[in-house]
């Protein structure tokens, strides 16, 4: 890889107006996950980046704290968004976003939706022990439906995942 060869019209520190735009679309686009807004605009930059970014990079240019950044890379690492690459400093560790939809989908149903989908199992059970305790039938029989309905949700949800991850080519 060349670096240098790729030249902004931003200054070092700041971002150009289609970084800018780049950097918003993935933060607001996270919120939809409950992610945080700085792991959009982290990935959003490295993103758009022609070139790979250290740390301290994405601190100066987000203005964002350092451990926001931190706490960033090291959850975009674990889904797979991100990977370490060289770069022109051998001293500091250097990223770039990989931008294979199936890896982010992928990564994203492995790291957040299966373990949230394990936990609901369990939790499912007890509601269920908490719709017996209910002593009100009518009340016990609406309960009951809706932990019902939750348990459908929950079966489709599984069956729904391994699809999307299917077509994407995970």
């Amino acid at each position: 890889m060349c670096w240098g060869v790729f030249v902004s019209d931003a200054k070092p520190n700041t971002l150009v107006e289609i970084e800018r735009q780049v950097v918003s679309l993935f933060a607001d686009g996270v919120r939809v996950a409950g992610l945080p807004r700085s792991v959009g605009e982290i990935y959003g930059l490295l993103f758009v980046s022609a070139e790979p970014l250290a740390m301290d990079d994405l601190v100066v240019r987000l203005k964002i704290s350092k451990g926001s950044v931190s706490q960033g890379l090291k959850f975009l690492r674990t889904l797979g968004a991100i990977r370490e690459v060289e770069g022109p400093d051998v001293r500091r560790t250097y990223y770039e976003g990989d931008i294979e939809l199936k890896k982010l989908v992928g990564g994203f149903i492995r790291e957040q939706m299966r373990p949230h989908m394990e936990s609901g199992k369990d939790r499912l059970k007890a509601l269920d022990a908490e719709v017996v305790k209910e002593k009100d039938e009518s009340k016990r029989a609406f309960y009951d439906e809706r932990v019902k309905k939750l348990d459908r949700w929950l079966k489709q949800a599984k069956l729904v995942l391994p699809l999307i991850q299917r077509v994407l080519g995970e």
